[in-house]
């Protein structure tokens, strides 16, 4: 396995650390912490390059709020200079651990996403009788920093570069509190050891895929299963082997216990029959169609009514509500929902008075 040194120097260059600042900004230049720093944004970008090279940069306080759709999640927001030195560490180990994600890992990544996993499950769902679906419970805030830092060592041997990921890792605010035992612990090892990533950092999203990488590796490769595929976390393994899935779910949860200290979720990880179709990343795939599913639609219509009082109220202009339309519409598109937009095309008839 290729390890990479020497490779600091490309992070602190200053021509990565503007292209990290110009990547961070994007659609949020207008925000006031963003136009403060772009007021004197060389001395800003020199001040981190020093910093940086001399080792004595330290992040700042994240910011927390609470989303409650499509659940309630913990969103820790990292100041903006922070997220510009995210951008640079990425735009320079990505490319290098890349390569060794499969080719159905979906989140988080240029050129995958959403809409192709949808497709990709879609192609997987109608040419199998069954699939295992599995969530992993409580992903983000259970990731083991020992085994993260662990991890990355195994691709990345420079050690100013080391550093740098690990003071990213090691100042992650507190996450939400999961207290699970795996073989071995004392009762206390779960205080003991420190996990959890804030989920709104860029890193926290690259070392997500990182941290169940291997894992990927093992369903494909050791457990053999052909049709697999990750969204964050996500996962769904398909079979027209019944008890295949079955074996293979018991191989899955001592695999995430010993190695990653993880547990897939009781309740939402499922082995079924496809024909009674299937809920994915916001549609609900049956063998002869895909729909909108029903509380997404709910949650979309609810924000229809709101811009349409905002509307009225002259709160909100006509660009962003056409904005916010052409996008439900791109996400409908990918089902089959003719009508259903139809239908929420002629409810608009407010937006084109």
């Amino acid at each position: 396995m290729k390890r990479y040194g020497n490779i600091y120097s490309q992070i602190i260059e200053f021509e990565n650390i503007l292209a990290a600042a110009k990547k961070a900004q994007k659609g949020k230049r207008f925000r006031d912490n963003v136009l403060n720093f772009n007021n004197n944004l060389e001395p800003e970008l020199i001040k981190l390059q020093d910093e940086l090279g001399n080792k004595n940069y330290q992040p700042g306080n994240y910011r927390t709020f609470y989303i409650k759709e499509p659940k309630t999640r913990m969103i820790s927001a990292a100041p903006y200079r922070d997220r510009v030195v995210h951008h640079a560490l990425c735009n320079i180990i990505l490319p290098l651990i890349e390569p060794t994600f499969i080719a159905d890992s979906y989140a988080n990544r240029v050129g995958f996403g959403t809409h192709r996993a949808l497709h990709r499950f879609t192609e997987f769902a109608r040419s199998s009788h069954y699939v295992l679906q599995c969530n992993i419970q409580k992903y983000f805030p259970s990731i083991d920093h020992e085994i993260l830092k662990s991890l990355l060592r195994r691709k990345i041997k420079c050690s100013d570069t080391l550093w740098l990921i690990d003071t990213i890792i090691d100042n992650s605010n507190e996450q939400l509190l999961v207290v699970e035992h795996f073989a071995g612990d004392s009762l206390l090892t779960p205080i003991e050891r420190r996990r959890g990533l804030p989920v709104g950092n860029l890193t926290s999203q690259f070392f997500a895929n990182v941290y169940l990488n291997g894992f990927d590796h093992f369903v494909k490769e050791e457990l053999r299963v052909k049709k697999y595929l990750r969204y964050v976390d996500d996962f769904s393994l398909f079979s027209d082997d019944w008890q295949f899935l079955s074996n293979a779910r018991l191989a899955i949860e001592e695999y995430l216990a010993n190695n990653l200290r993880l547990r897939i979720h009781p309740i939402k990880s499922q082995l079924f029959e496809t024909r009674i179709g299937a809920n994915y990343v916001g549609f609900r795939i049956l063998p002869n169609c895909i729909q909108v599913r029903t509380e997404n639609l709910r949650r979309a219509r609810r924000r229809l009514k709101f811009m349409q009082r905002k509307s009225a109220q002259g709160k909100i202009n006509s660009d962003k509500i056409s904005q916010s339309i052409q996008s439900w519409f791109a996400h409908f598109e990918h089902g089959d929902t003719w009508q259903l937009r139809q239908q929420i095309f002629t409810s608009l008839a407010w937006t084109r008075e």
